[in-house]
């Protein structure tokens, strides 16, 4: 392997739907001033999201893409185009067409040039005509109830190919996490699809990123236990990856959080069921001998995984209707404030006999005296009111196959206002559909992957 190609360096800007949108521009900017080769990616799927995303296409077609798209892009759009930091997500879900179109009509209304984006299909096996397919896979476990997604979690090589077509852009549904930066280091280096250890490494380093903040100290803050500074303006994880796969995980100068051997081994182990044998699409990676080695401040260094073949078999989520999610609350505030919240549960429980089981729970302290919460907050100490609660939040759940079983439960929550106990206040209900999801492999060579450029 040639060693004075450019490092490629790969910053991330999303761990999930709903991450933070004002993350990426402190990425980009230090992708630029690097001056090397650069990808920024968003990882904004997780299993239930797909679905949630073909339920939304069901109301609006040209839904089904991630909401905060134009939110995550709009900041970072002009510098990527202009400095050729190129962008690979799977923000396409279940509408991948749709976001690409969606980018284009935003580059538009941002007076930039076209991008050139490709989209990666073929991760999508709801639709008809893969019914019998999923049929064998599931066998039994098949669904009774209509199906809402069903999709395989494919591989790096059609991120790979469409890069080296020359696209600015990769929209992907439901590609493996890590594929998102293996995908660019396969292009940028020209790596064989069967090159295993640095296919493995690369992977890993995708792992690493796959989560957003979680490496740079945001899910590893444990006050006085794991502390983590400047919590509030977290920097986003950049992965130099050199040209055999090993990579040193940094963060933007001047960002909050950490990035330590300890931050880098928590995340490296997250998820993972056997740490000899990682399964993803592209690759079988094995950690066993793996080294996390600190090579200055904020920058950690991953070595010596090893690489296996691809398992013959790609991993597909099936989700499917699966009746209705009933909650409610209502709040007890005062002397006697739990007994009284315990009390109307076992109204409750009696009222809804016969529906299922219900799931009833006394949430915390101090969620409606005010003054009690911010002295809480300025002294812990302060919280030994807890041993006797003055304000005690009453939550109970239900899931029923039936609409109308499940609303029963919104009706005699509600009905707590003036039916008892004393001093009920604050309901607040909500119905929603429940989604049911069960897992499959099916033969690799069943998912046809390609990739088009979309003008």
């Amino acid at each position: 392997m040639s060693q004075h190609i450019p490092h490629l360096r790969i910053g991330c800007a999303a761990g999930f739907s709903g991450d933070r949108t004002d993350a990426a521009a402190p990425v980009v900017q230090a992708l630029i001033a690097s001056g090397q080769p650069a990808v920024l990616i968003f990882e904004t799927l997780a299993e239930r999201t797909l679905a949630l995303a073909q339920l939304a296409r069901r109301t609006q077609p040209d839904a089904g893409y991630e909401p905060l798209l134009v939110d995550l892009l709009q900041p970072v759009l002009a510098d990527c185009l202009a400095h050729g930091v190129r962008i690979v997500s799977n923000f396409g879900a279940a509408n991948p067409a749709g976001a690409a179109r969606r980018i284009h009509q935003l580059a538009a209304e941002l007076g930039l040039r076209a991008p050139r984006i490709a989209v990666v299909q073929g991760d999508d096996l709801s639709g008809p005509h893969h019914r019998a397919l999923l049929e064998r896979a599931l066998g039994l476990a098949m669904p009774s109830e209509p199906i809402v997604s069903a999709n395989a979690y494919i591989g790096a090589q059609a991120i790979a190919d469409a890069l080296r077509a020359g696209a600015d852009i990769v929209v992907c549904g439901r590609v493996a996490d890590p594929s998102l930066v293996l995908g660019p280091a396969m292009a940028h280096y020209g790596w064989a699809a069967d090159d295993w250890d640095r296919l493995a490494r690369a992977t890993m380093a995708g792992h690493l990123l796959e989560c957003g903040a979680q490496v740079t100290g945001g899910y590893f803050a444990d006050p006085d236990y794991k502390d983590v500074a400047g919590l509030a303006q977290l920097g986003y994880p950049i992965a130099e990856i050199d040209a055999d796969g090993h990579c040193t995980i940094t963060k933007p100068p001047g960002t909050g959080g950490c990035i330590t051997e300890r931050t880098v081994k928590e995340q490296l182990l997250y998820e993972l069921h056997d740490p000899a044998a990682y399964l993803t699409p592209d690759v079988v990676a094995d950690i066993t001998a793996a080294q996390v080695m600190p090579v200055g401040p904020d920058a950690v260094r991953l070595e010596d995984v090893r690489g296996h073949p691809q398992p013959p078999t790609l991993k597909v989520n099936v989700c499917f209707e699966s009746g209705w999610f009933a909650e409610g609350e209502i709040s007890y505030a005062g002397p006697r404030a739990e007994a009284r919240a315990r009390l109307a549960g076992e109204v409750l429980r009696e009222r809804l006999h016969g529906l299922g089981p219900l799931r009833i729970d006394l949430i915390g302290v101090t969620s409606v005296f005010g003054d009690d919460t911010s002295r809480w907050l300025d002294d812990p100490a302060a919280g030994d009111a807890r041993n006797d609660p003055r304000d005690v939040r009453l939550r109970v759940a239900l899931q029923h196959r039936d609409h109308a079983s499940a609303q029963r439960l919104v009706r005699e929550v509600t009905a707590l206002y003036t039916c008892g106990p004393a001093g009920g206040g604050g309901v607040r209900t909500a119905m929603r559909p429940r989604l049911g999801t069960v897992s499959c492999l099916v033969p690799r060579e069943a998912v046809a992957v390609r990739f088009e450029m979309v003008d």
